[in-house]
C-alpha cells in the first residue's frame, strides 16, 4: 500500500462524527461533505495518509473553500490543556486531589462545596439560551472552521459552571464533533473497509464477517505469502503440491479474497508508471510525460526508465503458478465487487495488478463436470491459410476465443490435479455439500476452514467427522459407491480434530472509575468457524510380526520384548482409514 493519496485511489475519510466515506479521489473533482462543507480533490491529492485537514472559507481570489493541515500541538491541545491541578485545600493540611478520576461532594467547615458531582444536575435544553435560528446564522456567517461558533454556544449555556470538569469536556467535545469542519483521510484497508460496511453500509452481503472474524480465519487457514514455496510433484496422483495454492469458496462479495490476497502480498497495486500518462506530440513526435499528482513534469533522464516500465510484458490472466487464490463460484461470473476499492474489476483486470495473475477462477460446472461446460470445448480450429483470408476483425476474434479457452481449460486441470495447501468457505450453501466435493483436492495436513453466520450448520459438519462416526466408519466401512451415504454423509476419516469457535471484540470505555463495556456495540450474528485438519488415508494393512521371548533380569521376572517382536501375529485390514509407519520391526 502507498504511503501517498494516489490520483483515482479509493480512501476513507472521517469526520468529526466518527462516521466514514469511503470515495475514490478523482483529479479535478469538488468533494463535498455535507454539513461540513467541500472542497477540491486536487488539494489532497500526493499528501500522506492519516492527516487531518480543516476546511477554511471560500476564498475571494478563487471561489473555493482551501483546506489547512492541522498540527498535532492544535489536534491534541485541548486535552493535554484540561490536565491542570485540581488539588483543593480544605484546611488543616488535608488536600483533596481530584485526579484520581473520583469525583467527591466535599464541604468545608464554612459550609462551601469545594468539590461537586453533577449528581444533581439537570441538564435541559432551556439552558440553552441561543435558539437553533441562531445557530444557523451564526453556522452560515462562520469564518473560523466552527471555533467562534462552539465558543459561542459554550458562552451561551447558563447552567456551564455547573458542570464538572469532565462533564464539561465531554460537553464541548461534542458541540466540537458537530460544528467542527475537520477530517482525516485514511488508507483503505481490509480492516476498515469491513468496519464501513458493517456500522454503515448492508452488514448481510458480507455474511456480518466482522474483522476479527477474518483474522481468525486467516490464521486457523495459515495463509502467507507462498511465493517462495515449491511445487512438488504429487507422489499420490497427477499434478503438484505445494506452492502456497489455496481453494476458495467466497460468498461475501470478495471480501475474503482480499483479505487473504492482503496476507499473500497479492492486494495492492503499486503506483509505478500508472499514475503516469503519456501522449505523444505532433511535432517530431516526442513523448511528454506528466505526474497528476504532483503536477510536474518528469526530467528527459527519467523519460526512457517510464517507457521501459509501461512496455514491459504483462503476464497473462491467471498464469501464476505459485501463491495463487483459486476461487469457485456458482454463477456465470464471479461476484467480487468488493475488490473495486483496490483497484481490481474482475471483469476487466488491469494486467499489472497483482491479482491479475494470481487470482483464478472457475465455476462449479466446470470443477465437477468439465466436459459440460461450453467454455471448456475446444473451438474449431481453423488453418492458417484460411486465418490469412479473414479480416482483420474477425481473425482477432478467433485468437481471443482460443486465449479464452486455453486459459480455462488451464485453470480447471490444475484445480481438478488438487495439492492444494488449504480450503476456505465462506457460504450460505450447506458446508457438507461443499466439502464433499472440495476435500478431496486438498494435499495432507491442509487445513480446511468453514465459517458461517450462525453455529448450527457447523454442528452438523462437526457431527460429521465426530470420532464415534469415525469409529463406525472404519468398524463397517460402506460401499464408496454408496456415498454420501444416510449414516455418513461425509468421509469421516478424511478430516482430523475438528472444531468449532469464535470471537469477538468488545469496546470498553475505560476511564479512572467509570470502566464500562459500552452499551452501543452491534449485535447481529456472532459468527462461527468450523476448523479441521486434512489426512490422507493409507491403503493396505497393518501386520505385526514377531515373537515374545520371556527373560530374566537381576532375579525379577520380566516379560521382555524379543529383536524379532511379534512374529505371527494376525493381520488386520484398515482399508483407507489410517497412515503406515516403521517402527523396527513392527510397521503401524
Amino acid at each position: 500500500m502507498d504511503n501517498l493519496i494516489d490520483p483515482n485511489a479509493y480512501a476513507a475519510l472521517r469526520l468529526p462524527s466518527d462516521t466514514l466515506k469511503v470515495l475514490q479521489i478523482m483529479p479535478n473533482t469538488t468533494i463535498s461533505l455535507g454539513k461540513y462543507g467541500s472542497f477540491q480533490s486536487n488539494h489532497i491529492l500526493g499528501r500522506p495518509y492519516h492527516l487531518t485537514f480543516e476546511i477554511l472559507d471560500k476564498s475571494e481570489a478563487s471561489g473555493q473553500s482551501t483546506l489547512r493541515i492541522v498540527p498535532a500541538a492544535e489536534l491534541y491541545g485541548h486535552p493535554l490543556d484540561q490536565d491542570a491541578s485540581m488539588s483543593v485545600d480544605v484546611g488543616d493540611g488535608v488536600i483533596i486531589d481530584g485526579k484520581d478520576g473520583v469525583e467527591y461532594e466535599v464541604v468545608n467547615p464554612e459550609g462551601e462545596v469545594v468539590m461537586r458531582t453533577n449528581r444533581d444536575t439537570v441538564d435541559e435544553p432551556s439552558r440553552q439560551k441561543m435558539t437553533m435560528d441562531e445557530i444557523e446564522a451564526l453556522k452560515k456567517a462562520e469564518t473560523s472552521s466552527g471555533k467562534d461558533l462552539i465558543a459561542k454556544i459554550l458562552d451561551s449555556h447558563s447552567a456551564l459552571n455547573q458542570k464538572t470538569t469532565f462533564a464539561l469536556a465531554k460537553y464541548t467535545l461534542r458541540k466540537a464533533k458537530k460544528y467542527m469542519r475537520r477530517f482525516t483521510v485514511l488508507p483503505l484497508d481490509v480492516p476498515l473497509l469491513t468496519s464501513w460496511i458493517l456500522n454503515e453500509k448492508e452488514p448481510m452481503k458480507i455474511m456480518e464477517l466482522r474483522e476479527e472474524m477474518l483474522a481468525l480465519i486467516g490464521s486457523w487457514s495459515n495463509v502467507h505469502y507462498g511465493g517462495t514455496s515449491g511445487l512438488y510433484p504429487n507422489t499420490r496422483g497427477t499434478g503438484n503440491v505445494g506452492g502456497g495454492r489455496w481453494l476458495v469458496v467466497d460468498e461475501t462479495g470478495g471480501l475474503l479474497v482480499a483479505a487473504m490476497a492482503e496476507r499473500m502480498g497479492v492486494l495492492y497495486q503499486s503506483s509505478g508508471d500508472d499514475n503516469i500518462s503519456s501522449s505523444k506530440g505532433k511535432k517530431g513526435g516526442s513523448m511528454v510525460f506528466t505526474d497528476h499528482a504532483t503536477s510536474n513534469s518528469i526530467s528527459a533522464s527519467e523519460q526512457f526508465t517510464v517507457l521501459q516500465s509501461s512496455t514491459m510484458i504483462k503476464p497473462p490472466p491467471m498464469s501464476a503458478q505459485t501463491n495463487t487464490i483459486t476461487l469457485v463460484h456458482a454463477n456465470a461470473q464471479p461476484n467480487l465487487s468488493l475488490l473495486k476499492y483496490f483497484q481490481f474489476d474482475a471483469s476487466n483486470p488491469t494486467p499489472s495488478h497483482p491479482l491479475n495473475a494470481h487470482l483464478k477462477t472457475l465455476s462449479w460446472l466446470q470443477l465437477l463436470s468439465p466436459k459440460d461446460d461450453i467454455g471448456y470445448a475446444e473451438p474449431e480450429v481453423v488453418g492458417d491459410e484460411i486465418l490469412q483470408t479473414w479480416k482483420s476483425g474477425k481473425r482477432g476474434n478467433y485468437y481471443r476465443k482460443r486465449r479464452r479457452w486455453e486459459r480455462i481449460r488451464s485453470v480447471v486441470d490444475e484445480t481438478r490435479a488438487g495439492g492444494f495447501d488449504g480450503l476456505i468457505v465462506a457460504s450460505v450453501m450447506s458446508p457438507a455439500t461443499i466439502l464433499h466435493h472440495t476435500i478431496p483436492y486438498l494435499r495432507g495436513a491442509a487445513q480446511v476452514v468453514v465459517y458461517s453466520p450462525n453455529v448450527e450448520p457447523l454442528a452438523e459438519l462437526a457431527d460429521c467427522y465426530s470420532t464415534p462416526r469415525r469409529t463406525a466408519f472404519v468398524t463397517n466401512p460402506p460401499n464408496p459407491n454408496d456415498m454420501p451415504h444416510e449414516d455418513f454423509p461425509l468421509n469421516p476419516t478424511l478430516l482430523l480434530a475438528p472444531a468449532i469457535q469464535t470471537a469477538r471484540s468488545r469496546s470498553w470505555q475505560v476511564l479512572p472509575g467509570r470502566t464500562h463495556p459500552l452499551m452501543t456495540g452491534k449485535g447481529g450474528a456472532e459468527g462461527y468457524i468450523f476448523t479441521a485438519t486434512r489426512v490422507l488415508p493409507a491403503e493396505g494393512k497393518i501386520e505385526a510380526r514377531g515373537k515374545f521371548k520371556r527373560r530374566k533380569f537381576d532375579g525379577d521376572d520380566a516379560v521382555g520384548l524379543g529383536q524379532s517382536g511379534l512374529e505371527g501375529m494376525s493381520e488386520v485390514p484398515i482399508g483407507d482409514h489410517f497412515g503406515a509407519t516403521e517402527i523396527g520391526n513392527i510397521v503401524l
